[in-house]
């Protein structure tokens, strides 16, 4: 296999972001829906949450973008991209990182009809989808065909 040019601190400095953001989401664990609904714990829950999908596509974007000839025009292209590269199974491609993109595309642009409840919810049963996420990449790198 040909070697990739994947720039490494790239990726680690959005890998460290994800882990910032998805610490700072782990303060609304284990809080009732009750708590998290009170003064701004959706607002700094949104921010964050879009920060983590920000940096997870960012992450997908740099690394189709070294791939000659690999057009990835949306966010749910990257997810299925890595998925087919075998960055990530196949199986979290389909099944979580096409979710994750879908959300990130609701939080940007139809952030009005996102609700409290439903981000409660993946902040309480779906943060474990980054740290996934971030074990795949490091296998990934760690693979002596990528990086410079």
């Amino acid at each position: 296999m040909k070697k990739i040019p994947i720039n490494q601190e790239v990726i680690f400095s959005r890998m460290r972001e994800i882990e910032k953001n998805i610490d700072k989401l782990t303060i609304f664990k284990g809080i009732s829906l009750e708590n998290f609904k009170k003064g701004e714990n959706y607002a700094i829950g949104e921010h964050y949450l879009r920060r983590a999908l920000e940096a997870v596509f960012d992450i997908g974007t740099h690394i189709g973008s070294r791939f000659p000839g690999e057009r990835l025009s949306t966010y749910k292209d990257v997810a299925l991209f890595l998925g087919k590269e075998g960055i990530v199974p196949q199986n979290f491609a389909k099944e979580k990182l096409l979710k994750m993109a879908g959300y990130r595309n609701r939080l940007v642009h139809f952030y009005a009809e996102v609700s409290v409840n439903e981000l409660y919810e993946i902040i309480q049963n779906r943060l474990e989808d980054f740290t996934e996420f971030l074990q795949y990449l490091k296998l990934f790198l760690t693979d002596k065909d990528v990086g410079y």
